[in-house]
């Protein structure tokens, strides 16, 4: 094993140079950004955790005119254009602000997050209250903006006061770096003051970017692209550049020879097959290959700690799950079946509207795949996949596929959970009527109509059936235990009331055709008596009932039979 530092959640680039932390080199993004002509604005997406901030976070390092960067840039790919590096490095007035924290219950809660943001910002660049070049006029509103402002107006305007004020100081224009520039609008939808939000960021921004006087460019990023019409009205110098698209498709997120180099350093080359099915799979631009670095990182700290460490579904926690819970639980699109046909390794077809706003993600079926998509839980499919599909080269459809192992076990959670919420909420009682009383046939019939609305996964497999068996009686006040040990081996699932004094063994088994369900189920109750799975509860409750349940695809057999206890010997 090496001695490969990484450095988790910790996106201070400066820090990770001087420091000598691994780094994989993405400053070749700056020589492909400047050598283009930059747009006066430029909005980057990507999905969460592919390294947006550490980005931004570099290109102020790069920009900054009150910094001496050279050293930390030594050796880097933007080293080696010495020309470039001259004319822009350290050379401008450089404004970096995150909108990531701007979150609040309620409008003015978020106003409050934001002052604080901008005190901060205000801060750092305190120099500028003593500057001769600064209006007084101008002085006087960064005072204020360093008193946390709740002043609405004040705040509207905060960030081209911060840059005519630079402007001024530095007699060169700004270059402005926005990062995470939607969270609040997509806290504001959740929380219910959409419309506040919207007017708040359409203006902060359009008052700063439409003033190409004091800004030498600005760069944006997010998850969404949010459409012109919503966010940036009557902006007509933004660019953007989402995952779609071919520009810097390899300058977020690890590409599969910068993991090599990575695996290889640390001494773990041998793990590069795993971590290929469980973070690899995103596919930017037209077929640019891309790994998640989040997790890669994140692993590879897991495996110098522990060198037989698993790999582990480390972006389910970065920003929860809401979005996949949302499109499971949504009752207006029939989409049990497409999301059954992703979990198979299939995959789905939608056009992509890039140009969402936060408050009609649910009006249409597209824009819930395009949420899915443009936040990293799906992305286009190979060509070897759709190969033999009937999609034109001309079809504004893209093929959709889950990425890896890592997102498929959060959808596999996430179905989980929805189904126990949701059985939770309907009237099971008459289908628990049934299954204390034994009657098979009453049994099968309502648990067949809840199959029909679950989502299955694992190709039906025993454990997908045993989950949904599970799932229906979990939350009714009862013990459920899976897989206990009892008897002569370990039984499938054990239910026991007591408050009843009843208690029920199940056993699970999938059947190969629909024809073999009756005859499985029936076999299940004998493999139930063999075993003597019973023994544990005898004398404990003074009902136990075996139950046998066969299933073949959507569909059940039932076996039920009461167990008749030995009584105790009279003396």
């Amino acid at each position: 094993m090496s001695d490969v530092r990484i450095k988790i959640g910790g996106p201070i680039f400066r820090k990770i140079r001087e420091n000598s932390n691994y780094y994989v080199d993405k400053t070749a993004f700056i020589e492909e950004f400047l050598n283009t002509d930059p747009p006066e604005a430029s909005l980057i997406t990507r999905p969460r955790r592919f390294g947006k901030t550490l980005t931004m976070n570099m290109l102020n390092d790069f920009f900054d005119i009150t910094q001496d960067s050279k050293a930390i840039f030594e050796g880097l790919a933007i080293s080696k254009n010495k020309a470039l590096c001259d004319k822009w490095m350290n050379q401008y007035p450089t404004v970096q602000i995150s909108l990531k924290e701007m979150e609040g219950d309620n409008f003015y809660e978020a106003m409050v997050e934001y002052s604080h943001i901008i005190e901060r910002l205000c801060g750092d660049l305190s120099y500028l209250q003593e500057s001769p070049l600064v209006r007084q006029q101008e002085k006087d509103t960064l005072a204020c903006l360093g008193k946390v402002s709740k002043e609405k107006d004040v705040l509207n305007n905060s960030l081209v006061t911060l840059c005519r004020a630079l402007y001024a100081h530095w007699d060169r224009p700004v270059v402005l770096l926005i990062d995470e520039y939607d969270v609040p609008l997509a806290r504001a939808q959740e929380n219910g003051y959409y419309p506040d939000m919207v007017k708040f960021v359409r203006k902060l921004l359009g008052s700063v970017l439409k003033d190409s006087k004091i800004i030498q460019f600005a760069i944006l990023t997010g998850c969404l692209r949010i459409s012109k019409e919503s966010t940036f009205t009557g902006l007509n110098n933004l660019k953007c550049y989402g995952i779609s698209d071919v520009r810097f498709a390899d300058k977020f997120g690890f590409t599969s020879n910068e993991v090599d180099d990575l695996l290889s350093a640390a001494g773990f080359p041998e793990k590069k097959d795993i971590i290929k099915e469980w973070y690899d799979g995103y596919r930017f631009g037209d077929d640019t290959e891309i790994y998640c670095p989040w997790d890669i990182l994140q692993y590879i700290e897991d495996l110098q700690a522990k060198a037989t460490a698993k790999p582990k579904a480390y972006w389910k926690n970065t920003s929860g799950n809401n979005t996949v819970r949302d499109f499971i639980g949504n009752t207006t699109f029939k989409v049990s079946s497409k999301i059954e046909k992703l979990l198979a390794d299939g995959y789905v077809t939608s056009s992509i509207n890039e140009g969402l706003t936060y408050d009609s993600l649910y009006e249409s079926e597209e824009n819930l795949w395009t949420l899915l998509y443009l936040t990293g839980y799906l992305t286009t499919a190979s060509p070897d996949l759709v190969k033999d599909s009937d999609l034109s080269s001309d079809s504004e459809a893209l093929p959709l596929v889950i990425p890896n192992k890592e997102v498929k076990a959060i959808f596999i959670k996430t179905i989980k959970s929805w189904f126990d919420d949701t059985m939770k909420a309907m009237d099971r009682k008459p289908l628990f009527d049934a299954f204390w009383n034994g009657d098979s046939e009453g049994f099968q019939e309502k648990f067949s109509g809840i199959l029909l609305k679950s989502i299955s996964f694992h190709d039906y497999h025993e454990n997908f059936y045993h989950a949904v068996l599970t799932g229906t009686f979990i939350g009714a006040g009862w013990e459920v235990t899976s897989n206990p040990e009892s008897g002569l081996g370990r039984l499938d699932i054990l239910v026991k009331d007591e408050d009843n004094a009843r208690a029920a063994i199940i056993e699970v088994k999938r059947s190969k055709t629909a024809g073999e369900m009756a005859k499985d189920a029936e076999a299940t109750i004998c493999q139930l008596n063999k075993k003597r799975y019973v023994s544990s509860l005898e004398g404990h409750y003074k009902k136990i009932m075996f139950w046998g349940i066969s299933f073949w695809k959507k569909s059940c057999a039932a076996k039920a039979e009461e167990y008749v206890q030995p009584q105790p010997q009279k003396g």
